[in-house]
């Protein structure tokens, strides 16, 4: 039985389509380790779906680090430069993707990540990250402010060749409390993929949660089924 009518669909990238959130545990491990500092998941958590000053300066202020955020994300260029391009694709990706496109689904990438790192990440991927119509970095000028606000978001509806008629007809998939909050404050429908490690009471603001994009029903939201 439908349940919504979706006519977009939306995605976030790190951590939903691309296994990148272990790329960044080690980089950022490498450049606090020497300061005696141990980069967990109690921080991580805090850091995820925001853009990288925030995300660094939440890392500086939690590990006390003798650096700004700013040198923080210099010391990390190099890391990510050198690690991003080996970034696998999370499961149930390219089903997903491959069916919604072959449907004629229209489909955009929104991402705090800039658009170079964001172009490292897909090295890879290039020929699957092309069936996407258009992709809202973090340090694109329209976004204002980062996840939870809900500027990505509804910067990426608005370049559809054919925008949504309402914002409710629109589906997003994230992996972060962050992301959610800002989908829903834009007024779309949610499906979360957490990390298997994010405390449960984080994702009941989504719509769905799922373990893997393997579970996800288009049937159910309008969408055509598999």
């Amino acid at each position: 039985m439908v349940e919504r009518d979706v006519t977009h669909v939306i995605f976030d990238v790190d951590g939903l389509l691309l296994d990148t959130e272990k790329l960044y545990d080690v980089v950022t491990q490498e450049i606090v380790g020497p300061y005696g500092k141990r980069f967990d998941w109690s921080v991580k958590v805090k850091m995820m779906g925001r853009p990288p000053p925030q995300s660094a300066q939440i890392l500086v202020n939690e590990l006390q680090l003798p650096m700004t955020n700013m040198e923080f994300l210099d010391k990390a260029k190099a890391g990510f430069a050198r690690h991003f391009p080996t970034a696998n694709l999370m499961p149930g990706v390219e089903r997903l993707v491959r069916h919604l496109y072959n449907h004629g689904i229209p489909m955009a990438l929104a991402t705090g990540s800039s658009a170079t790192d964001y172009d490292d990440k897909i090295t890879k991927h290039r020929d699957l990250f092309r069936l996407f119509s258009h992709v809202v970095t973090g340090d694109d000028p329209s976004v204002k402010n980062g996840k939870p606000a809900p500027d990505v978001f509804l910067t990426a509806a608005s370049r559809f060749s054919t925008p949504p008629l309402e914002m409710s007809h629109v589906l997003v998939f994230e992996d972060a409390p962050n992301g959610i909050a800002a989908a829903k404050c834009a007024g779309m429908w949610t499906v979360m993929v957490p990390d298997a490690r994010i405390d449960p009471q984080m994702t009941k603001e989504a719509h769905l949660v799922i373990k893997t994009l393997d579970e996800f029903d288009p049937q159910a939201w309008g969408l055509p089924s598999f």
